[in-house]
């Protein structure tokens, strides 16, 4: 069945509901709005706290949701994402947005009456940047898209430390930074071995829009500019020793693994089980891919570490520097 399929009776089942939410995506977005929230060490109930990590919990899943409405065509063309509730006719287009649009304003009003509306107007503004100023503008327009697109998925710790304490000080934008800087390196490593993906859907992706060796430059460049300034928040009193030796180690592994990446060939040859459409193409460790493959690996625990090292400290009172 496809996208646009009508049916009388819909065949969703609630499993279905909670794929539109893209959970995986919706794991990280909670992982760093705790941090930012911890972090802020704002004088906040845990009652309140709790209400507000649900909130952008489930602000970032009604982005998902609408951003799968949307794009419910075009994630059909692709192996990556045809098997998304939309995209497979298993929820219907109106379905969803209706879906999304409900959990944005029961988000957003809830965390501005549960905190307060700082908070809650940068869960909106996420809300909307991501589903609309992204999906439907810069996606299909840029090769920056990305680039661009990735402010929103940086917002999470910004809103959690605004949450908590009604401020949204630079050190939650150093957080921002961080987050902002590393989706590109992350998405383009991806982008690298699946662009026969992005290509069959007119997504000008960086890979497809100019090359792969232009977006193996790119790739290094962000990430020469990304490891120093993850390191910056041991020394403005955000992060201690602990988050010194992780940012450092793990800086120096990702600019190792974005060096071999530039050195490799990753992305000049479509994948020939890819040309097939073989199904477990995606994920196969290919040895043309396999540089891209391993930071795209990489940059998740590097992210992770880097926020996990953060809450350690604050929570443990780990001294600074």
């Amino acid at each position: 069945m496809s996208a646009d399929t009508p049916t009388a009776i819909s065949t969703a089942q609630p499993e279905d509901f909670f794929q539109l939410l893209k959970p995986r995506v919706m794991s990280l977005v909670i992982f760093t709005a705790v941090t930012g929230l911890v972090v802020a060490k704002g004088a906040i109930d845990w009652i309140s706290a709790c209400i507000a990590i649900l909130c952008i919990a489930v602000g970032a899943g009604a982005a998902g949701a609408l951003n799968m409405a949307l794009e419910g065509e075009t994630d059909a063309l692709m192996r990556r994402t045809r098997g998304r509730p939309v995209a497979a006719g298993r929820v219907r287009k109106n379905d969803a947005m209706t879906f999304g649009v409900i959990l944005s304003v029961f988000s957003v009003m809830l965390l501005g009456m549960a905190t307060n509306w700082l908070a809650a107007g940068l869960l909106g503004l996420t809300i909307v940047y991501y589903a609309a100023f992204y999906t439907l503008l810069l996606k299909r327009r840029t090769p920056q898209n990305i680039v661009i697109g990735g402010a929103a998925g940086a917002f999470p710790p910004v809103i959690g430390w605004a949450a908590a304490t009604g401020q949204a000080p630079w050190q939650a934008w150093l957080l921002f930074a961080i987050i902002f800087l590393w989706t590109p390196p992350h998405s383009w490593a991806l982008a690298l071995y699946s662009a026969g993906d992005y290509a069959r859907a007119g997504i000008p992706m960086m890979p497809v829009a100019k090359g792969a060796k232009s977006t193996r430059l790119q790739v290094l460049v962000y990430s020469l500019i990304l490891v120093p300034v993850a390191v910056a928040p041991a020394f403005v009193g955000l992060g201690g020793l602990l988050y010194l030796a992780v940012s450092t180690l793990g800086g120096l592994g990702f600019l190792l693994l974005a060096f071999r990446l530039w050195r490799s060939r990753a992305g000049d040859q479509p994948d020939k089980a890819e040309a097939v459409g073989r199904e477990a193409a995606l994920y196969d460790v290919r040895a043309g891919a396999k540089p891209a493959r391993n930071l795209f690996a990489f940059s998740i625990l590097y992210l992770m570490a880097l926020f996990a090292a953060l809450l350690v400290e604050s929570l443990t009172a780990i001294p600074g520097l």
